[in-house]
């Protein structure tokens, strides 16, 4: 079972997948649980209106509305809250991948394995797949199942594309993650500037409309891919999975070179 590097990865993790895990389904027990009294204020539906135009911006969609289930999620979860909490482990996983083996001191005995350095990156990667998929399938089923208990009825078939683009979303930065981390085996930097350029990349998505100079940037930024269509109303976008997928290859390819160059006894 723990023969690949892919199999040992994910196995080195799942106690901890199962807490995020347990931590999703909490977060999102508590947002249904809020629901009924957010449904039941109609002045929730000019509370938006009456935000400031730029926190409108950045914290929810055009048209949102409190008091439907699709514009309470989309706002109270899925416009900070879910993209922070599979980023942060996303970003884990990728730091943790080298830079972590690095750390502990496992880096060498993971290199006297006859595999390609490039081997163990695209393992490495998949495993980091596998646990954003687990923990976006966690988020999705538990808004369908926990939300179906307090009347906040979602369609599923959108929860489930936003989910693809929740998930993919977390994998860019977690594959940029692995770039710096296998080609610096610095934990700080690796962890660090993936977190500023998330920072910096969902500004420039939320800040667009409203100023001139960032509009031309906005659909170069990661959380245009994740959030411009409105997945959880309008279903997936083939165009924005194909561009954030094509983004993760790349960073998987910079990877392996980075961590093919470098030397690692240095």
């Amino acid at each position: 079972m723990l023969s690949t590097v892919f199999t040992k990865s994910l196995y080195d993790q799942w106690k901890a997948l199962l807490w995020w895990a347990l931590a999703i389904v909490l977060l999102i027990a508590t947002y249904v649980a809020i629901w009924p009294s957010m449904r039941d204020q109609p002045s929730m539906a000019d509370f938006l209106n009456q935000m400031p135009e730029a926190l409108r911006s950045l914290f929810a969609t055009t048209g949102a509305d409190l008091t439907t289930p699709v514009g309470y999620i989309q706002v109270e979860l899925m416009s900070f809250m879910a993209p922070i909490v599979l980023l942060l482990y996303a970003i884990g996983r990728g730091v943790s991948a080298v830079a972590g083996e690095e750390e502990a001191h496992t880096l060498e005995l993971l290199l006297s394995t006859p595999l390609a350095r490039a081997r163990i990156i695209a393992e490495k990667f998949a495993a980091m797949t596998v646990g954003v998929a687990f923990l976006a399938a966690v988020t999705g089923f538990s808004l369908v199942l926990e939300g179906s208990l307090a009347d906040m009825n979602l369609p599923a078939q959108n929860v489930a594309a936003a989910m693809v683009h929740l998930g993919l979303l977390a994998l860019v930065f977690g594959t940029l993650a692995l770039v710096l981390s296998a080609s610096t085996g610095r934990t700080g930097l690796s962890r660090g500037i993936p977190a500023a350029l998330a920072v910096a990349a969902y500004a420039v998505n939320g800040l667009a409309p409203l100023v001139d100079w960032l509009e031309p940037l906005q659909k170069y930024s990661p959380f245009f891919q994740y959030a411009g269509h409105d997945p959880l109303r309008n279903g997936i976008d083939m165009t924005d999975v194909l561009v954030a997928a094509a983004t993760c290859l790349v960073l998987v390819a910079l990877a392996a070179i980075g961590f093919r160059s470098r030397d690692t006894a240095a």
